[in-house]
């Protein structure tokens, strides 16, 4: 059985067992937060019970790394529609210890994506459009480091609101302690957005 079918079938217990109804809510989060995280598995269950968080109370984003690379991507879009649409009213960034990105290169990365078919010529056109592949495709050496960046990113933006703070944190993915990184500063007055 793929695993495919493996949810396919466990999904349909679900709705049928009525199981959904514990974790219905709002799209608006309870706690008025946006959580930008890492896609790292470890922090699927053990991020929300290191910080109290049942569902529906914070929009969560997730990518590689925890990181606003890019200030009109779509990780940057997804914090403004949070604030803007949906509510939330403080930004956590928050990285891990032991992350891949650490150790990711954009040579491994390449070389990897040609033994899976990728062709010199499809690279060579993404480097012709003015994609910086070794850049782009490249992590960080320290969690730290690029949890400061990220916040920077996010605080600096020119849609991003005054006096709303953004966080930075790293948590360990084995006990799910947090360090404090980066304390975000509300601007008094300016806490709330005007509709």
């Amino acid at each position: 059985m793929s695993v495919l079918s493996e949810i396919m079938s466990y999904n349909q217990k679900f709705v049928e067992g009525r199981k959904y109804e514990e974790f219905r809510t709002t799209k608006y989060p309870d706690k008025g937060i946006v959580i930008l995280t890492c896609m790292d598995t470890r922090l699927v269950e053990l991020l929300h019970r290191a910080m109290n968080l049942r569902n529906g109370d914070a929009k969560i984003i997730r990518n590689a790394g925890a990181m606003v690379t890019h200030p009109f991507g779509s990780i940057m879009r997804s914090i403004l529609v949070a604030v803007y649409e949906l509510q939330a009213r403080e930004v956590f960034v928050i990285g891990h210890h032991d992350c891949g990105m650490t150790s990711l290169n954009s040579e491994s990365v390449i070389e990897k994506a040609k033994k899976n078919g990728v062709s010199e010529d499809r690279i060579d056109t993404l480097r012709h459009a003015g994609v910086e592949l070794d850049k782009w495709l490249t992590g960080f050496e320290s969690v730290e480091d690029s949890v400061r960046q990220t916040v920077e990113n996010i605080e600096k933006h020119p849609m991003f609101p005054v006096g709303i703070p953004v966080h930075g944190l790293v948590i360990h993915p084995e006990t799910g302690e947090l360090d404090l990184i980066v304390e975000g500063a509300t601007i008094e007055g300016n806490a709330g957005l005007k509709e």
